[in-house]
């Protein structure tokens, strides 16, 4: 396989296309949303290969702590200074954090414009870009207020990662474990293995994932059954994200830390063995994933299980291993039991 082949996923309502960015031409009024950082180091890029009725750029601020209202608002009213129409389309270019605001912004502005999203981090390539999930943060939790609405197609250039820090990479990478862990032990044995120096081994790693998540997303789009099983590390990492302000880790750095945790209490419940544990730690700190986080508070840390949209009738759904290759979801486990596991990480 070749660093420079391109790749084409169809999902029901989008294609995925990976490769080198293609001519985009569009007959309407286009508006950019990024941030200074990805401005200032490839929007040139971008320029060359977009021809529009209109082009406009607006850029907001980076980072998680501004993915809120307040962004979102600062869309819209680029949107309606420039004019933008229902025919109009949004362009995320950026990482998860542009691509989740624009998504909410797009799908709330005349009751839904369409959008385009051209993810420039490796988590965004291989996760948030993929399956139409959109919204912002809250004080009570991540990603309480949003909406699902699919882009019209996804662009994902392997070029924008040539400039990414080792903490964005690897955060990337968390999300790129987690898959394997949860639906392919063969992929898993591939990843502990894997080189990040090369280009071409890095592109099969992209494309698996992003087939993975793709298959999930296009049996079950509105996360109603195993599209939840994605959200393996999540349940213990947004709390970790919500109690350090959103501004301490990468969201994929939260997961990899929720990882750890999920599988401590998975190994308690016998799903997983010591050294099935082992072997995903090992691999999260193969790629310089952090696996250890100190709570505070361990009550405050499980009563914030319960704003979690995952959790239903004060029940908490979580997202267990099976093994290395699969996965089961537990909403049965004695309060007791998480407690003893939250303990460890005092």
């Amino acid at each position: 396989m070749s660093a420079n082949t391109n790749f084409t996923i169809t999902l029901p309502s989008y294609q995925i296309h990976l490769g080198c960015l293609p001519k985009l031409t569009y007959a309407q009024k286009v508006l950019v949303i990024t941030n200074p950082k990805i401005a200032g180091l490839h929007i040139q890029r971008l320029f060359e290969t977009l021809d529009a009725q209109e082009i406009y750029c607006h850029t907001l601020p980076d980072g998680e702590r501004y993915k809120d209202f307040t962004s979102v608002e600062s869309v819209l009213e680029s949107a309606f200074n420039h004019r933008l129409d229902r025919n109009s389309l949004m362009i995320a270019f950026g990482g998860g954090v542009i691509g989740d605001i624009v998504g909410f912004a797009s799908g709330i502005f005349m009751r839904g414009i369409d959008f385009v999203q051209i993810p420039t981090t490796l988590l965004s390539q291989v996760d948030s870009s993929v399956g139409g999930k959109t919204g912002v943060n809250h004080k009570f939790g991540k990603n309480l207020i949003g909406l699902f609405h699919q882009p019209k197609a996804v662009y994902i250039d392997p070029y924008f990662l040539g400039t990414l820090p080792q903490n964005e990479f690897s955060a990337g990478m968390a999300e790129i474990i987690k898959m394997s862990v949860c639906f392919s032990a063969d992929f898993f044995k591939r990843l502990e293995n894997f080189k990040k120096e090369s280009k071409e081994e890095l592109l099969e790693v992209i494309h698996k994932a992003i087939c993975i998540k793709a298959k999930v997303v296009a049996e079950d789009e509105r996360e109603c059954g195993i599209r939840a099983a994605l959200n393996y590390g999540h349940t213990f990492g947004h709390v970790i994200e919500m109690q350090s302000g959103y501004g301490t880790y990468l969201h994929g750095e939260a997961v990899g830390m929720g990882i750890v945790m999920a599988n401590k209490l998975a190994l308690r419940l016998k799903l997983i063995t010591q050294n099935e544990l082992e072997a995903i730690k090992s691999l999260l700190e193969k790629f310089l994933i952090p696996t250890s986080y100190r709570i505070a508070d361990v009550n405050a840390f499980y009563q914030a299980f319960f704003m979690d949209k995952k959790s239903l009738h004060s029940r908490i759904k979580f997202v267990l291993p099976k093994g290395i290759g699969s996965f089961c979801f537990r909403d049965d486990i004695p309060k007791e039991l998480v407690l003893e596991v939250l303990e460890e990480f005092l």
